[in-house]
């Protein structure tokens, strides 16, 4: 099987570029400087323009913007909380009884409601998300299909169960989703033993480097300074050191998610190892035919996800492909990068089997492979952070639920940023503190073991059709800080 491998991602390789130009530093003192071309870095820009015209904005970015996850995702402009609910809501709690007079206590909300007023503004990110694309034209041949999650185990199907409580829980409504038996299930995705699934109207699937090259285009006739292919070295207050010279600015703001490793400085948030990158890895496949679609169905192009333990997420591309993505071959010791995004060909071969399991009547092949960077904190919670006194702003550890998120996170940065107390402020992922990630090689090790342990849950659960989930997941859910 011939194919492409790395290259950024099938994204990246198919959306049109503008060519990084050798644009110069500002000389003069910004208003704004933000390091990491993704979707944080860009959307604090355009919101950073649209409430000061006036302002000097720059983006710094090692390589071209979108290089990092913000490129290589599998497109879900979801309603997922970036983050465990129950360690939020927790955290919410203990702030209140510890500080009651501070962000999060003084907005008179419990855990539980702190995390469902999270949910509300996440909804209405999508929304906002998709009139901004309307608004400026971008084209990121996005469509509202909404998410299925699928079940096809019988223990699959009580976490399903168990899913839909915790999000009536934490602010999910009827209208936010709805559970589907397994015909109607398969009405819409054909995928074989499908036993039920949750749909979720609110997620909208995206082609995500149109997105983060439409958002760069619409920023350069803004007048917003992109500079690419400039590498920051190091941050402190008021400046940026970089490969090509120090930048100067009133306000710095730090988006580099699953590379914040890659430069120096004492910043918020980032003190320490609170953050790694965890890799994700996806295959697109060569165009589908129109009989493979009649048989698949998927006309909506609903994002899809199932319940296994090594879950997969996918989405039906404009041009009828199959993007889906996996989580084979997730740390490299000592928190290496993916550089550009080659897969270990075993793990090629393991989402192609994948994706056969879920459609074992059709014949696919495989057109490009990729991986990139997710950045996870111990809890697996994401975090926003300002720092007044440097004026630096943080927002890292989406653990691979950031494509809405980052949109919300820049925001409140700019809610931060301006010293205003405002509903965005007072959300639970404001200064969470994770914990620290355990040294090398108990790091190594315990992620590793932690796949090791799902991997092997699943097998059981098919092998002996059971109808809860395996005490090994549990315990490994637990270990990991994902149980809820």
């Amino acid at each position: 099987m011939s194919y492409f491998n790395g290259e950024a991602s099938h994204w990246l390789a198919a959306a049109p570029a503008e060519g990084i130009d050798p644009v110069p530093l500002p000389r003069e003192k910004q208003d704004l400087v933000i390091v990491g071309g993704g979707l944080t870095g860009l959307w604090s820009a355009y919101y950073a323009r649209q409430a000061h015209p006036e302002w000097a904005i720059t983006i710094i970015e090692a390589r071209h913007i979108g290089f990092g996850a913000s490129g290589r995702n599998g497109g879900w402009l979801s309603t997922l909380i970036p983050g465990n609910r129950t360690k939020f809501a927790e955290a919410v709690d203990r702030a209140r009884k510890n500080d009651p007079t501070g962000p999060v206590g003084s907005a008179g909300l419990d855990g539980v409601a702190s995390v469902s007023a999270f949910q509300s503004v996440l909804f209405d990110s999508i929304d906002e998300v998709l009139d901004v694309c309307a608004t400026e034209g971008i084209d990121a041949h996005q469509v509202r299909g909404g998410h299925i999650d699928i079940a096809q185990s019988e223990a699959g199907l009580s976490r399903l169960r168990d899913l839909q409580s915790g999000n009536e829980q934490f602010g999910y409504g009827p209208e936010d989703m709805q559970f589907l038996d397994a015909e109607a299930t398969r009405a819409r995705i054909n995928v074989d033993g499908a036993l039920g699934s949750l749909y979720f109207p609110g997620t909208a699937a995206i082609d995500p480097a149109l997105l983060t090259r439409g958002l760069g285009h619409v920023l350069r006739k803004q007048g917003v300074t992109i500079c690419e292919a400039t590498s920051a070295r190091h941050i402190r207050k008021e400046s940026v050191a970089t490969d090509r010279g120090p930048v100067n600015a009133d306000t710095i703001f730090v988006c580099l998610e699953g590379y914040s490793d890659t430069v120096g400085g004492d910043l918020p948030g980032l003190q320490g190892r609170q953050v790694i990158p965890v890799f994700s890895s996806m295959i697109a496949t060569e165009p589908l035919s129109d009989d493979a679609w009649a048989s698949i169905g998927w006309e909506g192009r609903e994002c899809l996800g199932d319940t296994a333990h090594t879950f997969i997420y996918a989405q039906r591309t404009a041009d009828g492909r199959i993007a889906l993505g996996g989580r084979g071959a997730p740390y490299a010791f000592r928190s290496g990068l993916p550089g550009d995004g080659e897969v270990p060909a075993e793990v090629v071969d393991l989402l192609a089997k994948r994706l056969s399991s879920l459609f074992p009547d059709l014949q696919f092949e495989v057109a490009h492979a990729w991986r990139g960077a997710l950045g996870v904190t111990r809890d697996w919670c994401a975090g926003v952070f300002f720092d007044p006194a440097q004026r630096i702003g943080v927002a890292r550890g989406y653990a691979g639920h950031g494509v809405t998120a980052t949109h919300l996170a820049a925001k409140t940065l700019l809610d931060r940023a301006a010293g205003a107390s405002t509903p965005l402020t007072a959300l639970p992922w404001n200064d969470h503190y994770s914990g620290q990630w355990e040294p090398e090689p108990i790091r190594w090790l315990g992620i590793r073991s932690m796949y090791k342990i799902f991997g092997i849950a699943d097998s059981w659960e098919s092998a002996t059709g059971a109808k809860k989930t395996s005490l090994l997941a549990r315990f490994g859910s637990r270990l990991a800080g994902l149980h809820e």
